[in-house]
């Protein structure tokens, strides 16, 4: 098991301008000779976390995903549940979920209750997190799933005022999410907006498909950007995408230099 300490490398590369690259593997998506490929593709591209989740995984083919990817590489796994069964002592970190952008007080409280007792025991490393849906331009499973309306894609305002109050709540981190198969990406303007009033990590996920995407979005002030449904399509990005977000750490540590 991982040490206890993937919110404290989170905080780093915050405050360092590192750029983290996650790559997100659906349970119910695997195959496991395909999983194979990504797991080396991921080793040798550097990639440096794994969030594990789906809106439909049960617990058995979570446990086995988690058991066969740990006997293939050390990348930490961390779970990004779809809800409160997605649990599993194999991981090795969670990310606590708390649905800023809806009014769904189950997935704002409610799951959350009935968790606790769990995680409470667990091994697992607890990282709360605010998650805010991003209108992609579709209706996502995630959407479906939770029954709230996301974020208009073009109301940075109400964005930014989501993640402030998520920050002040005492929340560790903001995930904004389009969702899964997003066709439209979070804008870098709202990126920047929403970065530039917290100082808690910036999470960014949904509809990046792009090595120049993922660049553009981790000069707009992400902090770690996850990326799932164009790699489930074609592995072969995770070379390309992992060296354009580690690239941008680089000139953000050459611009520190005095």
């Amino acid at each position: 098991m991982i040490a206890n300490n993937l919110y404290n490398q989170f905080l780093e590369a915050k405050k360092t301008g590192g750029k983290k690259f996650v790559v997100l593997i659906d349970p119910d998506k695997v195959r496991l000779g395909k999983i194979s490929k990504v797991l080396e593709l991921s080793v040798e591209a550097g990639v440096d976390y794994f969030f594990i989740g789906g809106s439909l995984v049960v617990n058995d083919m979570l446990d086995y995903v988690l058991k066969s990817m740990k006997e293939m590489c050390h990348i930490p796994m961390i779970l990004f549940p779809g809800n409160s069964h997605q649990l599993s002592y194999k991981a090795d970190a969670i990310l606590f979920l708390s649905l800023i952008s809806g009014r769904n007080a189950d997935l704002l409280i409610g799951k959350h209750v009935i968790t606790a007792p769990f995680l409470k025991v667990s091994p697992l490393e607890i990282i709360s997190t605010g998650y805010m849906l991003v209108d992609g331009g579709i209706m996502t499973s995630v959407q479906y799933m939770s029954n709230t309306s996301p974020i208009p894609a073009n109301k940075d305002d109400i964005a930014l005022c989501t993640a402030m109050a998520g920050e002040m709540l005492g929340l560790k981190q903001i995930y904004m999410d389009a969702g899964s198969g997003a066709k439209n990406p979070i804008s870098e303007s709202m990126i920047k907006t929403v970065s530039s009033a917290i100082n808690i990590p910036l999470i960014i996920g949904g509809g990046i498909s792009t090595p120049e995407k993922a660049a553009a979005n981790a000069k707009a002030g992400a902090d770690i950007l996850v990326v799932g449904n164009a790699i489930e399509k074609d592995p072969q990005l995770i070379r390309d995408i992992a060296a354009a977000i580690h690239e941008q750490s680089a000139v953000r540590n050459i611009n520190l230099v005095p």
